[in-house]
């Protein structure tokens, strides 16, 4: 994949793992490595790579720079504004920390469909909007903080506020015919059927 010096590489870590008896969800192993082991293998395209976590302790072998919630309490919304109020570049990919199966080609996707009239672009699967493996401004930082702060918002309330470039499901199919890149791993059920082991 090419090098994107613009683009800050954020992986949000946030969420508690409660029905994986509180693991780490970044630590999961799938084939001998940990599903942050796979999401840093993209890290080479681009500028840096940012832990969005408020006790990033279990991940400090990694060696990234770990950001906390800005606005406290408000779950993926709040993670990901993080990383945007974080970022040292103009835009931001974010990546949730238990999708262990990110196509590069996907990520490529989403970098060329940016133009100068969109702040963020996700995929969309049917009717529902993809904001966990997604290309952000950092701009948005500032009036996705106040909002976040004035009151519980959801990540798809945030980009129907924003100048958002929503890819079909078929320019994912394109690259990724089985949507593996937007699988995340959730309960006890999800490790079975990915193949991924408790660390």
């Amino acid at each position: 994949m090419d090098f994107f010096p613009d683009v800050t590489l954020a992986v949000v870590a946030g969420g508690q793992g409660r029905r994986l008896s509180g693991v780490p969800k970044g630590l999961l192993r799938l084939e001998g490595r940990t599903v942050l082991e796979r999401l840093l293998g993209l890290a080479p395209s681009f500028a840096e790579v940012l832990l969005v976590a408020n006790a990033p302790e279990p991940y400090a072998r990694f060696g990234l720079r770990a950001v906390a919630d800005v606005v406290p309490g408000k779950g993926a919304p709040g993670g990901v504004h993080a990383a945007l109020a974080g970022a040292r570049t103009a835009w931001v990919l974010v990546v949730a920390c238990d999708m262990p199966f990110v196509q590069p080609a996907a990520v490529r996707v989403l970098l060329e469909a940016r133009a100068p009239e969109v702040d963020a672009v996700c995929f969309t699967v049917g009717e529902r909007v993809e904001p966990l493996l997604a290309v952000y401004r950092a701009s948005l930082a500032g009036p996705w903080g106040g909002a976040l702060a004035a009151g519980d918002l959801s990540l798809r309330q945030l980009l129907a506020g924003c100048r958002a470039r929503l890819l079909p499901e078929e320019s994912l199919r394109a690259v990724d015919a089985e949507l593996r890149s937007l699988v995340n791993v959730n309960t006890p059920e999800d490790l079975r059927r990915h193949g991924l082991a408790l660390p």
